[in-house]
């Protein structure tokens, strides 16, 4: 006997798409919401992005900084300038490829990221305070899930099933 079933693209696509819908619709709205603590840090979007890479990331290229934030590479450093400017980032030459240049975050920079992330927290913690603990756990079950569909393989035919195995649902129902 076989498994758990995925969800299958076939069997219940406009569920999925709804599904999916929701999920892109309520991102959106939560990073809106916990950006809103993000002034204090003094750092305009696309450069506290850029930091949080290099924070979360390590020393990073400038090229695989620009593909991570999805933008060119002059535009990138012009953001990594900026970082540079107020002491966030410092850039040094790779000791293997002179031609690489690398980026680091300082200590400002750590704590200066931290702090920032730390406000969105509190404001999600805000935002889920108002839960019943059944309700907390539904969504902690449903965070576990998504960090498995997010740190997986990308595209069709990769998905993880051993969350939803264990929450013996096979991806279906409410689980409420």
């Amino acid at each position: 006997m076989r498994g758990p079933s995925r969800v299958s693209l076939r069997g219940e696509r406009v569920r999925l798409r709804e599904v999916a819908a929701r999920v892109h619709s309520l991102a959106i709205h939560l990073l809106r919401r916990v950006r809103r603590a993000d002034p204090v840090m003094g750092l305009t979007p696309a450069r506290a992005s850029a930091l949080s890479v290099v924070v979360f990331g390590g020393p990073v290229t400038l090229g695989e900084l620009a593909a991570a934030e999805q933008v060119s590479a002059p535009t990138m450093t012009r953001i990594v300038a900026g970082l540079q400017v107020g002491g966030l980032v410092v850039r040094s030459r790779d000791r293997r490829d002179r031609r690489v240049v690398r980026v680091r975050a300082t200590v400002k920079g750590r704590r200066v990221l931290e702090r920032g992330r730390q406000r969105r927290v509190e404001q999600m913690v805000a935002l889920l305070e108002g839960l019943r603990r059944e309700e907390l756990g539904v969504v902690e079950e449903a965070v576990g899930l998504l960090e498995g569909v997010v740190s997986g393989p990308v595209g069709p035919g990769h998905g993880r099933s051993e969350g939803r195995r264990a929450l013996g649902r096979g991806g279906g129902g409410s689980g409420a």
